[in-house]
């Protein structure tokens, strides 16, 4: 296999991993009845005029299954935060005492849980799709190669291996999704 042909591979190889890695960062911010700090990410604080992570601008923990905490640095950002969380509208109210912020998440519906599992499904085809961009691009550049001069059944090859790879990253997706549903839908 020449070198081009195996760089090919290796760049769609990779750009998938990076698929999968997006999955599941996009999976762990749908919560699942547990409280995570996690959740909390990728929302953003109005932090003396420039939009800063929360967890840049406090400290967030786990108090228990159901509750999350977030100490501020300053206490002059109590107020920005919990104006950023009632914004990010992820389906919890922030308290403020003065001190900390505390986030109580209700226990979940069944029909909150099937709207989960369904947004969750809808992360995972965005993952598919973007695994099956990656395969024709790289069957795109295999062409190309086969037209600067790779034989015909090295180029055969290669759009075998870059299927092969493409079942197994969408097999691993698919897994994935299993994992989250089964995790949202246990009570």
């Amino acid at each position: 296999m020449s070198e081009a042909l195996s760089i090919v591979i290796q760049d769609a190889q990779d750009s998938m991993n990076k698929a999968i890695a997006h999955l599941e960062s996009e999976l762990v911010k749908i919560r699942a009845g547990k409280a995570s700090p996690t959740m909390l990410d990728g929302i953003m604080v109005d932090y003396y005029g420039n939009p800063t992570a929360i967890g840049q601008v406090g400290n967030i923990s786990a108090m228990d299954v159901r509750t999350l905490s977030i100490q501020p640095w300053e206490k002059n950002m109590l107020q920005p935060i919990e104006r950023a969380i009632i914004a990010a509208n992820i389906g919890v109210n922030p308290q403020n005492d003065g001190n900390i912020i505390r986030i109580f998440l209700p226990p979940l519906t069944e029909e909150r849980r099937k709207e989960l599992v369904k947004r969750s499904n809808g992360e995972g085809e965005h993952a598919k799709i973007a695994v099956r961009n990656i395969r024709r691009d790289s069957i795109e550049q295999i062409k190309k190669l086969e037209k600067e001069g790779l034989s015909e059944d090295a180029a055969k090859d290669a759009e075998t291996d870059m299927q092969a790879a493409t079942d197994k990253f969408i097999g691993l997706i698919e897994k994935h999704l299993a994992i989250k549903e089964k995790e949202i839908m246990s009570v």
